[in-house]
C-alpha cells in the first residue's frame, strides 16, 4: 500500500455538476453526487454512487486489477439492448483507508460508453 504524496498526488472532491453516463441509448448513471478523483497528471475520474446507477444493466465480471494507492478493483460490463461493453466499469469495493471516500462507487471508461456528460 502506497500513500498519496507530493510525488504522486491524489485528491477527491465533490463534483459540482451533474454527471450522466449513456450506453447504447440508455442512461446507465445519472447523479449530482459524483466525486472527482484527480491523480497526478491523469484526467479526472468521476466516481458515482451505485444508487444513482442502473445496476440492472451491469454484470460483474471476473476481471480485477490492483492499484498500489487505491487497492483492488472489481469490474462490471454493461448490457443495454443488443450491445455489451465488457469491463466498462471499475469499483474499489474495499479501497485502502486513504481512498475510503470512493468505496463502492462506480467509475466508467470513457472509451467503453457512448458518453460521460457533465450537465
Amino acid at each position: 500500500m502506497k500513500l498519496p504524496g507530493p510525488d504522486h498526488p491524489i485528491t477527491i472532491e465533490p463534483h459540482p455538476k451533474r454527471v450522466r453516463v449513456t450506453f447504447n441509448g440508455r442512461v446507465i448513471a445519472d447523479t449530482t453526487r459524483a466525486l472527482a478523483l484527480r491523480e497526478t497528471t491523469y484526467k479526472p475520474v468521476f466516481y458515482i454512487p451505485r444508487e444513482d446507477a442502473d445496476m440492472a444493466a451491469l454484470e460483474r465480471t471476473s476481471h480485477s486489477t490492483h492499484c498500489p494507492y487505491k487497492g483492488d478493483a472489481a469490474y462490471y460490463s454493461i448490457r443495454a439492448g443488443d450491445k455489451l461493453s465488457e469491463n466498462a466499469i471499475w469499483s474499489y469495493e474495499q479501497p485502502f483507508p486513504a481512498m475510503a471516500e470512493i468505496s463502492g462507487r462506480l467509475a466508467f471508461y470513457p472509451s467503453r460508453v457512448d458518453a460521460i456528460e457533465e450537465v
